[in-house]
């Protein structure tokens, strides 16, 4: 890791644009990550200050499997962890108006710890450990103004573009952990309906639980009791209306009911 690299500096501008809502340029190059380990150092850094300043915790990680040359991994504050509507965030501006940007999820509850130990954690130790599974929203929005002029590690930094999770009804486990797809309807009160059919981009939605406790093993760290884990968008980022009730079904699965409203900043 370069010696000019500065972990500290990116976590700063990185945090107060999550706490403003603010996008902004890539960040000074002397604290631009520019490989996987400088991109993990930035996100431990960006943890430490948020819950230093926000008096915060992790309550949660995204991941999937690992692409070729990347890394598929961030925490979830639990201070941007809701279950009940409306949920407030950071919008998009668009054509049609301000958007909320979800990604349809299911989150997997610890009901034990998987902390640091010698031996690696098998998918039994996982399966073991995990109480209940929900329908989920991954609420999506980036703290840079213009995410595809960033290289990977920039975005892995961030967090790849968490700005939190809504925690959706439980559905039944057995029948979640073999859901590689279903239908997904999205009715609004404003009369707009959206259709997508879901895939889970690993096939096996439990399968990047495994892949993560022992990423987290291999870095002194683990997941903890209580900590609820999404692993990879069934329909990628889908842009909903503000201020308007959504029912959100997952065919066999399940059905929720959610609304947002736009968060303003301080």
């Amino acid at each position: 890791m370069s010696q000019l690299f500065n972990a500290a500096d990116a976590a700063a501008i990185l945090v107060e644009r999550r706490i403003d809502g603010a996008q902004g340029e890539r960040l000074p190059e002397v604290c631009r990550p520019q490989d996987l380990e400088q991109a993990l150092a930035v996100q431990a850094a960006v943890t430490e200050r948020w819950c230093e300043q926000m008096d915060d915790s992790i309550g949660g990680w995204k991941c999937l499997l690992p692409p070729e040359n990347k890394l598929v991994v961030g925490p979830i504050y639990t201070r941007t962890i809701d279950s009940i509507p409306p949920v407030s965030l950071w919008t998009k501006t668009s054509p049609e108006g301000e958007r909320a940007r979800i990604e349809p999820e299911l989150a997997f509850f610890f009901g034990s710890d998987l902390l640091p130990r010698s031996e690696p954690y098998t998918p039994a130790d996982v399966d073991a450990a995990i109480t209940r599974t929900h329908m989920a929203l991954e609420l999506i929005n980036s703290r840079y103004a213009d995410p595809a002029s960033c290289e990977f590690p920039e975005m892995l930094a961030d967090g790849l573009v968490n700005q939190g999770l809504f925690i959706g009804p439980e559905v039944d486990s057995a029948s979640a952990a073999a859901a590689s797809s279903f239908t997904i309807t999205l009715k609004c009160a404003n009369g707009e309906v959206i259709e997508r059919q879901g895939q889970h981009p690993n096939t096996h939605p439990r399968a990047p639980l495994y892949w993560l406790a022992e990423f987290l093993r291999s870095c002194g760290q683990g997941i903890v009791a209580g900590q609820a884990v999404i692993t990879g968008s069934y329909a990628g980022v889908l842009e909903v209306p503000l201020n308007t009730g959504i029912q959100i079904d997952y065919a066999g699965l399940g059905s929720m009911q959610v609304s947002f409203t736009a968060k303003n900043a301080v």
